[in-house]
This record gives C-alpha cells, sequence and structure tokens, in this order.
C-alpha cells in the first residue's frame, strides 16, 4: 500500500501555493523534508497567520524585517533542531522552505536575537500561552 502511496504525486497548500510532492526513492535526505506537509496542516487548520497577526512585536524603521519573516526564521529553527540563534545562519541560504511559509527572506541571527528586545514582556507572555 505504502509503495503505491509513494509512487503516486501528492499536492499540498502552502502559502507559497500549491506544491506538487514526488518520492524520489534514491534521493538524499534533510531535515525540513516533510516540512510542505505541516505548512500544509498549518494554512488548513488557520494557525499560522492569527500567531503572527497576535505577535506583540512593533517595528517602526521602515528597514525593519517582517513580522512574518523573523517568526517564521524561529520556526524555520526550531523545527530544523537548532538551540541557539548562532544557528540560525545554516538556514538563511534555504531557497525552498522560506516560501512554504509565504515569507520574504530569513532573517539574519542578529536580527532574530533583537527581535523582542524591546517588546513587551507580559504580552509576549500572553500570546505564547
Amino acid at each position: 500500500m505504502f509503495l503505491e502511496l509513494a509512487a503516486s504525486p501528492v499536492f499540498v497548500d502552502t502559502y507559497g501555493g500549491r506544491v506538487h510532492i514526488a518520492w524520489d526513492e534514491k534521493g538524499g535526505t534533510t531535515p525540513l523534508g516533510q516540512l510542505a506537509f505541516f505548512v500544509d496542516f498549518l494554512k488548513t487548520a488557520e494557525l499560522l497567520d492569527p500567531w503572527i497577526a497576535d505577535c506583540p512585536l512593533v517595528y517602526t524603521s521602515n528597514n525593519a524585517p517582517r513580522k512574518a519573516d523573523v517568526l517564521g526564521t524561529l520556526l524555520l529553527s526550531v523545527l530544523a533542531g537548532h538551540r541557539r540563534y548562532g544557528h540560525i545562519d545554516s538556514v538563511r541560504y534555504d531557497t525552498v522552505s522560506p516560501g512554504l511559509l509565504g515569507m520574504e527572506k530569513v532573517v539574519s541571527s542578529s536580527s532574530a536575537r533583537r527581535a523582542f528586545i524591546k517588546a513587551d514582556e507580559a504580552a509576549c507572555v500572553s500570546w505564547l500561552t
């Protein structure tokens, strides 16, 4: 049964559009190989947009990154198993995953680290719970 499913293409909806997934039995693996399925779940369950919208991050600079890019970067880093801000740089050059989340770019580890410095702590705790 699994071989039949693996041989047929699968389509999932992401924030970057519909994605066609095909299995390559001889291909390599990646830590984020199942990300498209998780993003489809987030989109179908309508979980990502409210999470981003409710986040208490407020930027006043025109040069500041988009809130969706900061949170998406942190999400990608956590899903890749990272535990330190410095590890974010390893996902910065991923050209596929950010598009699945509808991101414009992966922010630097410095931008991610500074994102919540001036945020209201009580509002952040409320948002996370």
